[in-house]
């Protein structure tokens, strides 16, 4: 099954929720970074969440990033996501590893760390973006970005995010959901979403029987009638290309693009997100230089 994401509102219209199964991109996403299982699990909790995030922006062009910095030994995760939830990340170190918890799950908390804020900024194409940060309250990530939502937005969230690692390191499932309240809702559809988060267990699990990021929603509120708004298919997807490189070379002005020539004769830019290089020539590089 090709990674989807599901968008959806209960009958009432208390309740929205956003379901998503990522395990290709999430695999994808590991190849290029070459992630050991526990940034693999951070990054991939980060995509699925930023998915989400972008997908629920409909302006044309529009963005969310999504940046966790909790001091641990991972440094920055980084996700971008489009409006679509088209999403591309980076982790800063791709190969820490940390024993297992107790539990024998990957100590994500541990790697991400908690002194440190989750920052989610929306551009929707306005002169300036939109920041919120939160203090990162225990480093796994889903109970970060919940935390975000009540305290930055004022939006009670459920948020469940997961992926589960085989033994060769490869991804085997992966996603995640976002369950708001809307304004009005009642003690009874409160508890009743309570009631069914508690009870379904953790996301890779229901995953691994079923990928479908809808059956994942019926799972999580079994006693609620779910309209799907939307099954949109999403990837990882970096948008760089030769000549964004050559706009950044350029952006260095004349003076350190003059300085670079000088000094090294040509350069190759890489990618953070996808791992492409391109290769500039000495005259390449002039001719920017004439162009700046």
């Amino acid at each position: 099954m090709h990674d989807t994401l599901v968008r959806a509102i209960s009958e009432d219209g208390f309740v929205k929720a956003a379901a998503v199964s990522t395990r290709a991109l999430t695999e994808r996403a590991r190849q290029i970074h070459r992630t050991l299982p526990v940034a693999t699990a951070a990054l991939g909790r980060t995509l699925a969440a930023a998915s989400m995030l972008g997908n629920a922006l409909k302006e044309d062009g529009a963005s969310v990033t999504l940046r966790i910095n909790g001091g641990g030994p991972l440094g920055t995760v980084l996700a971008v996501s489009d409006n679509q939830g088209n999403v591309r990340g980076t982790v800063g170190d791709p190969n820490v590893d940390l024993p297992l918890r107790s539990d024998g799950k990957l100590d994500v908390g541990a790697a991400v760390g908690t002194d440190g804020t989750l920052t989610v900024i929306r551009d929707l194409n306005m002169k300036e973006p939109y920041v919120g940060s939160v203090a990162l309250l225990g480093g796994e990530i889903a109970e970060d970005l919940a935390l975000y939502f009540v305290e930055s937005e004022q939006v009670p969230s459920a948020c469940g995010l997961g992926v589960l690692v085989d033994r060769d390191q490869s991804v085997l499932c992966a996603g995640g959901y976002l369950i708001q309240l809307l304004p009005g809702a009642p003690d009874g559809v409160i508890d009743a979403v309570e009631k069914g988060v508690y009870a379904a267990g953790n996301v890779t699990g229901i995953l691994r029987e079923d990928p479908d990021p809808e059956a994942l929603l019926k799972r999580l509120l079994p006693e609620m009638h779910l309209e799907i708004l939307e099954r949109t298919p999403v990837e990882y997807r970096c948008d760089c290309s030769r000549e964004r490189m050559e706009r950044a070379l350029i952006s260095m002005g004349r003076g350190e693009l003059r300085a670079l020539i000088d000094e090294q004769g040509s350069a190759e830019l890489k990618c953070h997100f996808c791992g492409r290089a391109e290769f500039f020539s000495k005259e390449q590089l002039e001719e920017l230089l004439r162009s700046a």
